[in-house]
């Protein structure tokens, strides 16, 4: 199993400085990742600064050498997927190949949808979040690209450098279990990034749940997929390993991969760099 730190974009993580700094304590510390959220807007912490994901991972990747590094996540919707596959191209050529892509619809989407004139509705987001990925997954291969779809139009496009990892990072999807459709997609390519209706942000998930879900999305996975497939769940656990362990044990006997190291969405240190360097600095938990 393996262990990640979770910050968001605003706050004291809205500094780029502050991010390098997160990175080094957790690459020095033995954690194998650090994901920021990718928020242009949420009105919960308005008020608050918020920095460019892929600004603040650029700081991450120079201050590293081998943690993991991504959004958790990316509403690819919100992109243009041009722009969006050279951001996440560049970052894999800098990092060397670390780069983890997560994805989905985000939120809340009035907040970063209506509040631009974007539409709402889930149907057409999700119409161009599968168009979208399978874009990146193309122009990340370094050829040529033509395509005509129903929201986006290419023509003989290549946009180089490739990225690092072929034939692209790894792609996690994240979605609100349990709403199937979401796993269904994670299920067609590397890894589901659950939230749960009964476990916010910062909430450790329900075991029987979590099997619940591992046990529908390899139903869905596709026979013989080469790349290995990752569950990865997250919230927030004890800085005592024996505690830490007695909480994400089960979890990993259920099928998850990954723990994600998160505060608490509602609390005061949410957006707050001690606290969270005081995490770093105690280590993953010991599974």
């Amino acid at each position: 199993m393996r262990f990640s730190i979770n910050i968001p974009n605003f706050g004291d993580f809205a500094d780029p400085r502050n991010v390098a700094t997160v990175a080094a304590a957790a690459e020095q510390a033995g954690w194998d990742g650090l994901f920021v959220w990718d928020h242009v807007l949420h009105r919960q912490h308005q008020g608050r600064p918020f920095g460019d994901p892929w600004m603040l991972l650029t700081a991450a990747a120079l201050a590293t050498s081998r943690i993991r590094l991504g959004t958790l996540l990316t509403p690819v919707p919100r992109y243009r997927p041009q722009q969006l596959a050279r951001q996440v191209a560049t970052l894999d050529q800098l990092s060397g190949g670390r780069v983890i892509f997560a994805a989905g619809l985000g939120g809340p989407v009035e907040d970063e949808y209506r509040s631009f004139g974007d539409t709402t509705e889930p149907r057409l987001l999700g119409e161009r979040l599968d168009e979208g990925l399978e874009l990146l997954r193309r122009w990340w291969s370094g050829e040529a690209v033509d395509h005509h779809g129903r929201h986006y139009e290419v023509r003989d496009v290549t946009l180089l450098p490739a990225t690092v990892q072929r034939p692209g990072p790894p792609v996690w999807i994240g979605g609100f279990w349990p709403r199937r459709p979401p796993m269904r997609r994670a299920a067609r390519w590397d890894g589901a990034v659950p939230l749960f209706e009964t476990a916010r942000h910062g909430h450790v998930p329900d075991v029987a749940e979590v099997r619940d879900l591992a046990g529908y999305v390899r139903k869905y996975r596709m026979g013989g997929a080469e790349r290995p497939f990752e569950l990865v769940l997250g919230g927030a656990t004890p800085s005592d390993a024996v505690k830490a362990k007695d909480v994400i044990g089960p979890l990993r006997d259920a099928g998850a991969t990954w723990w994600d190291e998160r505060q608490v969405q509602a609390g005061p240190d949410l957006d707050r760099l001690p606290p969270v360097m005081r995490r770093i600095e105690a280590g993953p938990p010991v599974i």
